[in-house]
């Protein structure tokens, strides 16, 4: 008979893979820009704020934080490796202000996470207490980082076109919810499963969006896309950054 610790077991390695090809779902954009060797419009916020989450997220897995938690370790620590080469493209690429605004951003968050976690391990003598801190501050940073999905959907809304709401990307954002959700209910986690939560039901609705619009959404030409003067971020970057938050 299978074990609670091995269910959850064969659920979190499941979760390691799919969270670990959303990781790699941006690279088209990096490669693109290394081609031209410019960031152009592509904005490094969401890899940013991914930064910041995955950062956390391993804090949080630690044994001396929370206990038997490798599972959240591996693929977060996956996630913070592969967010610091895509950084390191945009600060290599980028002109002279926003390599700037990059390294600036990057330092405070360094500092943010080395001052939460000397604080957490002086200030909280428990297992339990560290984890609670450290879990509520995780799912204020989904949570947060959830404004991207619901602007993506509006974008759809608003165009009544999925061109930019890759139907795969979807439905693999909506897998990887559904098994950190599981992952974290076999062991009842309440940190992981609000985040993870909230990520398969955005993913829910993003599926919904997509056979609502479908049918509308104008066939490509081969025409390139207008480019609209004030646009600062791709709208495929308001999507990879769900993919994102959603693996814990």
């Amino acid at each position: 008979m299978v074990t609670a610790d091995t269910a959850r077991s064969i659920v979190g390695i499941a979760g390691n893979v799919i969270s670990f090809g959303l990781f790699l779902s941006p690279l088209p954009t990096f490669l693109k820009i290394c081609e031209k060797k410019a960031v152009e419009g592509f904005s490094p916020v969401p890899y940013l704020a991914t930064f910041l989450n995955c950062m956390m997220w391993v804090f949080y897995g630690l044994p001396i934080v929370h206990p038997n938690s490798l599972l959240v370790i591996t693929i977060n620590g996956a996630g913070l490796l592969l967010q610091a080469a895509y950084l390191t493209i945009f600060v290599l690429y980028s002109t002279a202000s926003g390599r700037r605004m990059v390294l600036k951003v990057v330092a405070a968050e360094l500092l943010l996470v080395a001052a939460v976690s000397v604080g957490v391990l002086l200030g909280a003598k428990t297992h339990e207490k560290r984890s609670l801190i450290v879990g509520v501050m995780c799912v204020i940073f989904c949570i947060c980082m959830y404004a991207a999905p619901l602007a993506a959907m509006r974008l759809v809304i608003r165009t009544k076109s999925v061109k930019y709401m890759p139907f795969t990307l979807s439905l693999a954002s909506l897998l990887n919810g559904i098994c950190w959700t599981l992952y974290a209910l076999i062991k009842f986690d309440i940190f992981i499963t609000i985040p993870n939560g909230l990520g398969t039901l955005l993913s829910s609705a993003q599926l919904v969006l997509y056979a609502c619009y479908y049918s509308s959404t104008p066939k490509d030409d081969g025409k390139p896309d207008p480019q609209p003067s004030t646009v600062t971020m791709e709208p495929r970057d308001e999507i990879v950054s769900l993919s994102s938050v959603s693996i814990r």
